[in-house]
């Protein structure tokens, strides 16, 4: 089954962008770091063009296993906040009528979509085929003189207000403006 196409021609992503084309950001939280054992515990998406923000997206999951201490430590999500939330199964129709048709931006993307792919599998979904960009290969292309480019580190570069680290909604908003910094770059 075709899968999300990475776009990684800057050139292409900024007349897309130029264009009109719709692009939604999205972060994923996780119970872990391998898709095939791992569940998800948030999304958060924001919908966006060239004229700004078109809508957001969040949601807590409950992922219908215990949460890792290691997991909530970093993405500071607990089983008491997610005890009560939507099992992945009844997320994702909402979450495709969100993103539609739109290209997906994210950072590590092979990360987030693999993921979301895999809730997909298992829930009797097809898999994302929309094109997709990643911040990481953005970054790296436009800014090679950076030490790195880690999310914090790229908004710390960028001077974006990062308002609530590794929670998805805000994740995604700085993938959003370090994605629009990368465009208006070149």
């Amino acid at each position: 089954m075709q899968q999300s196409n990475i776009i990684s021609d800057c050139g292409k992503l900024s007349r897309l962008f130029a264009d009109g084309t719709v692009f939604t950001a999205f972060d994923t939280e996780t119970t872990g770091l391998k898709p095939e054992y791992e569940r998800l515990i948030e999304i958060g998406a924001i919908r966006f063009d060239k004229n700004g923000i078109i809508a957001r997206y969040d949601i807590l999951i409950n992922p219908g296993k215990p949460i890792p201490p290691g997991a909530s430590a970093i993405n500071n999500i607990t089983d008491d906040m997610v005890r009560n939330c939507p099992l992945i199964e009844s997320v994702l129709p909402d979450f495709l009528t969100f993103v539609r048709d739109s290209v997906l931006v994210a950072h590590n993307a092979g990360f987030d979509l693999s993921f979301v792919n895999k809730e997909l599998e298992r829930s009797g979904f097809n898999p994302l085929k929309n094109n997709a960009a990643d911040t990481v290969h953005l970054a790296r292309s436009r800014f090679p003189q950076l030490p790195n480019h880690k999310l914090q580190s790229l908004a710390a570069y960028f001077g974006i207000d990062v308002r609530n680290a590794h929670r998805a909604e805000d994740d995604a908003r700085v993938c959003m403006e370090v994605f629009l910094r990368c465009l208006n770059a070149g």
